[in-house]
């Protein structure tokens, strides 16, 4: 299936520039969501993984239906405030300020072998904090998955400790 066919693009959203990747045409088509999944799967079983992080909020889309299937635990990596309990913090930089995400203190052990799903790789700020904050506990990435990937921003040269893995690549 051409996964590419199946995403809404829109010029100039939210502002002047931008072209905006819009999965909800993906995700709305039964047969296109669960070729995502299952191509999710066919890469993410060969990682040994015991559980999946997953970024707020487009990461609960893909990464929940992966962990049922591979009947692994997951866990929400959240915006400040989200969380109760004790948690851990990352700060990182956007090109317009910086974002802060969150991950309770229980949630990873050391040891735990974690692989981080989101929907969109752009210049990987998001998710290289959410794999540090697993580090930070002990945990180890044991690979990403995303499915669209924005190449011409080099996300993946801020990940290049880690195995990452994308189903759809635009330049932008």
């Amino acid at each position: 299936m051409d996964l590419k066919s199946k995403i809404d693009i829109f010029e100039d959203y939210p502002i002047d520039g931008i072209s905006f990747k819009d999965i909800n045409s993906l995700i709305a088509d039964g047969e296109a969501f669960t070729e995502v999944v299952n191509r999710f799967y066919d890469i993410a079983k060969t990682m040994d993984a015991n559980k999946i992080g997953i970024p707020e909020s487009r990461g609960y889309i893909f990464g929940s239906p992966l962990g049922y299937k591979m009947g692994l635990g997951l866990v929400p990596i959240r915006k400040p405030g989200k969380l109760p309990g004790e948690v851990i913090s990352r700060t990182y930089d956007l090109e317009y300020g910086t974002n802060t995400v969150e991950v309770q203190t229980k949630a990873i052990q050391p040891g735990d072998r974690v692989i981080l799903v989101d929907d969109l790789l752009a210049t990987g700020g998001t998710i290289h904090a959410a794999a540090k904050l697993v580090e930070e506990l002990g945990g180890e990435v044991v690979g990403m998955l995303f499915l669209i990937e924005l190449t011409g921003l080099k996300g993946r040269d801020n990940l290049k400790d880690y195995a990452v893995s994308s189903l759809i690549q635009y330049e932008y």
